[in-house]
């Protein structure tokens, strides 16, 4: 037995329905982008903008201060920073995934090449 609330979606919406809903739809992504943009906007500021001094007494931009800690995290082995500096620099490996329709003789014939007979077989 269905309850009314799952009826309630089944109900397909009359076009005016959709409309408005669309309409909603529209204004809040519109609102999504403009908090996006404003974010970003922020974040570059700070990047650009003198936030602390270095030992010496030197101004450190918010750019340079994150770089200067993700150096010292790495330097401590956090690979999280060792990842970040890569990828930041622009060194990070691409991920390729290929997909192909191969029919299953040929799969078998390599995993036999690969795994030998008898590791193949206990699979």
């Amino acid at each position: 037995m269905i309850d009314m609330a799952n009826k309630q979606n089944l109900k397909v919406p009359t076009s005016s329905e959709a409309r408005r809903n669309g309409k909603k739809g529209g204004i809040n992504s519109g609102k999504a982008r403009r908090e996006k943009r404003d974010l970003k906007k922020l974040m570059e500021l700070w990047m650009e903008t003198e936030v602390a001094k270095d030992k010496n007494g030197e101004p450190l931009t918010g750019a340079e201060l994150m770089v200067a800690v993700a150096a010292k995290e790495m330097k401590n082995g956090s690979p999280k920073f060792w990842e970040l500096i890569r990828d930041t620099a622009g060194f990070k490996p691409v991920d390729k995934v290929m997909v192909a329709d191969v029919d299953q003789s040929v799969i078998d014939e390599v995993e036999t090449a690969v795994l030998g007979d008898d590791q193949k077989n206990e699979d």
